[in-house]
């Protein structure tokens, strides 16, 4: 049996929840500055990714673009409604964590000073934005810049354009493409890439350019900053009323739903502390069987065991048939494992599946987690761009 190194293996410490199909650290800003100046300090890869309304809404139907949040290292709420949601469902998200305000604690803050390079906006941006960095001399120095226009993925990827940014030495890689583009630009280039950190930051570049002022700190803590953004880019309109729209579609079908259900199905000490996980190896698979219920409050156990099952180098599969309950962290490990598995070419199987279950993976808006191979749709369940089930309707 083939065993891979420990730092191929995911971490799986890392508090994550899912929250509309997508992995969501519990962590507060000072949090996310630690991590990215001890990822920089450490030349250890840190993928940062900041979901927002948008991405949020344009991941339910591009699932590259969710496997690129699923394969961060850090996933943050950049964004009041992601906040506000997460409380109505008890992930304990109490502070957005805006991408440009974590670019602002590296930048002012009192620790190391780091060195960045951006890469994309529009010409003449980003060597704006570095040549302010240069004259504050505070917490970030541009280390290089590059607008390459607007070619595809494999333009912007030639081994010239790497070589560049990899002579930068840069402690922090910001994109600038688009949020798509740009998280399909990382997905496609980070193995490549010796910069420690690497974030799509799209605003930030203006920001800290100075092209677009951002909104005062009254209505980022409302929400209220996309009306600002607005009256700065009134192009983006139309994409502020669709994504509210959608928003408001999952708010009722799923946020809603899933709030009720949570309240209606609180876990005693004797339930959690039954849970069993049991581990066998098969032909070609290992196996995790489970049992009981597992949320937030006992996953420490899964924790270990979801870490050596990836350390294994084989297929998984959970085969759940006799769990009773999960709730928004245990599909959160779970999105850490099946990102993995896919990193490294292998599966991850959702077997026996129960309804009640099955239910909280639909609330999570993690139903695509459970659809694969035809051998395990016979003991998965089926969900995908078809009709949601009479018994998982809300």
């Amino acid at each position: 049996m083939r065993i891979e190194s420990a730092a191929q293996a995911p971490d799986f410490s890392r508090e994550v929840h899912c929250l509309l199909g997508l992995p969501i650290d519990t962590v507060d800003l000072a949090g996310a500055e630690r991590r990215i100046r001890s990822a920089a300090a450490s030349r250890s890869p840190c993928f940062l990714s900041t979901p927002n309304v948008n991405w949020l809404i344009a991941c339910q139907s591009d699932a590259a673009f969710r496997d690129s949040v699923i394969n961060s290292d850090l996933s943050v709420a950049d964004g009041m409604p992601l906040v506000w949601l997460a409380g109505l469902i008890g992930i304990p998200i109490h502070e957005r964590v805006a991408g440009a305000a974590l670019f602002d604690a590296l930048r002012r803050g009192p620790g190391e000073r780091l060195s960045v390079y951006f890469f994309g906006g529009p010409d003449g941006v980003a060597e704006l934005a570095g040549q302010k960095l240069k004259l504050e001399g505070k917490g970030l120095t541009c280390a290089g810049y590059e607008s390459p226009g607007f070619g595809s993925l494999e333009e912007l990827s030639t081994d010239n354009v790497i070589e560049r940014i990899n002579a930068s030495k840069a402690d922090v890689l910001v994109i600038s493409l688009g949020a798509q583009k740009g998280q399909a630009w990382i997905q496609r280039n980070r193995k490549r890439l010796n910069v420690p950190v690497i974030s799509h930051l799209g605003a930030v570049l203006h920001f800290a350019a100075g092209t677009v002022e951002r909104a005062p700190a009254w209505m980022q803590n409302c929400g209220l900053e996309w009306l600002w953004r607005i009256k700065e880019q009134p192009s983006l309109w139309r994409r502020y009323f669709t994504d509210g729209l959608a928003l408001l579609g999952l708010l009722v079908t799923r946020v809603l739903p899933y709030a009720w259900y949570s309240r209606r199905n609180l876990s005693n000490p004797e339930q959690l502390t039954a849970a069993r996980v049991e581990m066998r190896e098969e032909a070609q698979c290992h196996v995790l069987r489970l049992q009981g219920v597992w949320t937030h409050s006992n996953i420490a156990r899964l924790r270990r065991c979801f870490y050596h099952a990836a350390l294994t180098g084989r297929d998984v599969r959970l085969e759940l048939g006799g769990v009773t309950h999960v709730d928004s962290a245990f599909i959160g490990l779970v999105l850490l494992l099946q990102g993995h598995q896919r990193r490294h070419g292998k599966q991850l199987l959702i077997a026996s599946l129960p309804r009640a279950v099955r239910r909280v993976f639909w609330y999570c808006g993690a139903e695509y987690l459970c659809t694969g191979p035809a051998e395990a749709r016979r003991s998965s369940i089926l969900l995908g761009d078809t009709v949601l089930p009479d018994d998982v309707r809300p």
